[in-house]
Parts: structure tokens; C-alpha cells; sequence
């Protein structure tokens, strides 16, 4: 498996907005697309890190390079305060009843 991780602020006042917004997003079909993971930090709720799993390195790249990513990025880049620091990698290990293997 293969993903990434980023960090983001978004904008005071638009979560409601953007929860729903990328929530919208799940029902789109991407090819190799496992889940993503949403996390708002405790210690300021305009920070958040998403986590985006993906079968191989293969499908991540693809989907990267698709328009229609382009759109969800446009759309997910419109709550942020600035651009998202990006950590791309392979996922090396999975645990849990409902971890994606």
C-alpha cells in the first residue's frame, strides 16, 4: 500500500463546510483508493493532518495526475489557510480488526 500524509490549516470558521465538502468525495470512484482519514487536532481545531491510502505507489501517481483530482484539490485547497505539507510513502505495516491490507 502506498499514501500520504499531510498537514493543513484551514480557514477559522469553515469546518461544518469542508467536513461536509470532503465527506462528498466518497462517493467518487478512484481506482486504487482505500480510504482517507481526517484527524482535527486537539490543541487547535484549525489543524488537521489527512492520512490517504492507496493499493500501490502505481494508482496513488495516477490519481495525482488526474483532472478530476486536480478539481478535488481545487476544492479542498479553497477551505486552507495555505498550502498542505505533503509526506508521500509506502505503508510497511496495518493493524487492527478494520485495517486495510
Amino acid at each position: 500500500m502506498y499514501g500520504t500524509i499531510a498537514r493543513f490549516r484551514i480557514k477559522p470558521g469553515v469546518k461544518d463546510e469542508f467536513v461536509r465538502a470532503m465527506d462528498g468525495f466518497g462517493g467518487d470512484f478512484i481506482p486504487g483508493w482505500q480510504a482517507d482519514y481526517y484527524f482535527q487536532m486537539d490543541k487547535d481545531p484549525d489543524e488537521f493532518f489527512l492520512v490517504a491510502v492507496f493499493q500501490d505507489r502505481e494508482t496513488y501517481q495516477a490519481n495525482a495526475d488526474s483532472p478530476d483530482q486536480h478539481e478535488r484539490y481545487l476544492k479542498f485547497r479553497s477551505f486552507l489557510v495555505a498550502d498542505p505539507e505533503w509526506h508521500d510513502g509506502f505503508i510497511v505495516s496495518a493493524t487492527g480488526p478494520n485495517a486495510v491490507k
